[in-house]
């Protein structure tokens, strides 16, 4: 299968001073989707801009044309199944059916606590996540839901005329432990990892490598479970956050090697992160864009 490849804008600019135009230009770039972080704040960006992830991706909607959009990843940490279902079916009317939810159980980030709440265990994330994904997927595909959970209650919630995109929008499933592999088996159009996190401080490259082959691995097993085969699934790896760090990004040859080695595990698509200056994010944007439409025909 071939590699597409796409890119993750971070919204820390304002819409009029820079946020469109890398908007437009990565649909100029040829990258099959640009994603944002669904985020209210984010490590080393907390003291500065940082903007609302579906009113920016409405936006991008607005001044692109076939460029497909989404999140990489939205979580229960502060939204709700009722309210995030009725604004991805808005933004997926919007954009002409180009939207892929990406969605995650979260972690112990700035949003875990900023509503008040004390951070979740990875259990409690976990059972959330469990009852979060399977009443959204309700949401976007009936047009009238009652349930109520253990976390999320829905009564009467109506979402006509649903999703543009039939029978709903796309999820992506970050997910690397087994009820989120479980979940990604069971509602995925796709899978979303990053990697081991465990080796990107001391770790080789040929260690995350075998990482990234055993959790393609438990993702089969998990599949097998639901009857399902694997290879249904689109795989994503978020780039940025493996032993090689922003060495791919130095140059096309850099990441031809790079996106190689993942596409034989399996990867079906690689994001990789617009630059951003005086941050983890910064590289050369003449060889980023240079690797954006230059680097993916090599791979075939």
């Amino acid at each position: 299968m071939s590699l597409r490849l796409s890119t993750v804008i971070l919204p820390v600019d304002r819409w009029h001073e820079g946020g469109r135009a890398k908007w437009q230009r990565a649909e100029e770039l040829g990258f099959h989707a640009a994603y944002t972080y669904d985020h209210l704040s984010w490590r080393s960006f907390r003291d500065g801009p940082w903007f609302g992830a579906l009113p920016t991706l409405t936006a991008a909607a607005t001044v692109t044309d076939r460029l497909r959009l989404g999140t990489l990843v939205t979580s229960p940490n502060f939204r709700h199944p009722v309210t995030l279902a009725k604004e991805l079916i808005s933004l997926d009317d919007i954009s002409g059916g180009r939207v892929t939810l990406g969605i995650g159980a979260g972690g112990n980030g700035f949003d875990a606590t900023a509503l008040g709440q004390e951070a979740w265990t990875p259990k409690e994330r976990a059972d959330r996540f469990g009852e979060f994904v399977p009443l959204l997927d309700r949401l976007l595909t009936e047009g009238a839901v009652s349930q109520k959970g253990d976390f999320y209650t829905a009564e009467e919630a109506r979402n006509l005329p649903g999703c543009v995109q039939r029978p709903r929008l796309p999820f992506a499933v970050a997910a690397t432990g087994p009820r989120g592999l479980k979940l990604a088996a069971k509602y995925g159009q796709a899978w979303v990892t990053t990697g081991d996190p465990k080796l990107y401080e001391e770790g080789t490259p040929e260690q995350s490598v075998e990482a990234l082959r055993g959790q393609i691995e438990r993702l089969g097993k998990a599949c097998a479970e639901v009857d399902r085969e694997v290879a249904d699934l689109d795989k994503i790896l978020l780039h940025g956050f493996t032993p090689d760090r922003n060495r791919p990004l130095e140059s096309a040859d850099a990441f031809v090697d790079f996106a190689g080695r993942h596409q034989e595990l399996g990867f079906t698509e690689i994001v990789v992160h617009w630059p951003i200056p005086d941050s983890d994010f910064a590289v050369d944007e003449a060889a980023f864009e240079q690797i954006a439409t230059e680097a993916v025909a090599q791979l075939g």
